[in-house]
């Protein structure tokens, strides 16, 4: 896993509905504050005050009358004003970032469809991200039935949003291109068993991470002893 051109470090968590990213996401900046480090929590779509008011948009479906091209590139606006607002200035303060959603979810949900071109996706990247790229991502795994049905537990009464609203076919072809990305990516990608209780889940990731202390300038051996999970 090489070192992205960036002086923080760049942790994104991915997965379907219902995979506890948010919780996850949480609860290791809660681990890694207590240990010293600086760390920024942020999201997508959103985490910036222009991608806030896109994320908006883009959750209550009225983008996808345009098409999947259009909603791609809406979404790629959103992650552009994150990237020049929150990301990249956290990253050259040598903060650690860690963002619930990233690029694998457009690759994922754009592509989930069928209607978008891997290439067409690739380039619009390309162009978006240039060298900001996550230094380690974790992917939360785990069938879409259970996710769908966590989801809707969580929702409760609240309206059901643009992606919940797909059927099941969508969310386990969603399933499939996230486990094929950490398939092909092993280096930056951890696949999590996601069907495992909170605290399972919050200790593999945990497990994951330990290589990477260092990097953040934490010191391994002494984080893992000090850690309780």
């Amino acid at each position: 896993m090489t070192r992205a051109p960036h002086g923080g470090f760049f942790i994104t968590f991915e997965g379907g509905e219902g995979a506890g990213k948010s919780s996850q996401v949480k609860r290791l900046a809660e681990h890694l504050r207590r240990l010293g480090a600086s760390v920024i929590l942020t999201r997508e779509p959103g985490g910036s005050p222009g991608a806030e008011l896109l994320r908006e948009l883009l959750l209550s479906g009225t983008v996808r009358e345009f098409g999947p091209a259009a909603e791609a590139m809406i979404f790629s606006a959103a992650r552009i004003d994150h990237l020049d607002q929150t990301i990249r200035p956290a990253l050259a303060r040598g903060d650690v970032v860690i963002c619930d959603r990233f690029i694998d979810s457009t690759r994922a949900y754009q592509g989930a469809s069928g209607q978008l071109e891997a290439g067409f996706i690739d380039r619009l990247e390309r162009i978006v991200i240039g060298d900001t790229r996550p230094d380690l991502t974790f992917i939360l795994d785990l069938p879409p039935e259970i996710g769908m049905a966590r989801a809707g537990l969580r929702r409760g009464s609240d309206q059901i949003d643009r992606f919940e609203a797909e059927d099941l076919s969508f969310h386990q072809q969603l399933r499939n291109t996230f486990r094929r990305i950490a398939e092909q990516e092993p280096d930056r990608c951890r696949l999590i068993n996601a069907s495992s209780s909170e605290a399972e889940v919050e200790a593999s990731i945990w497990s994951a991470l330990l290589p990477a202390l260092p990097r953040m300038g934490l010191n391994a051996e002494t984080q893992s002893a000090e850690h309780k999970l």
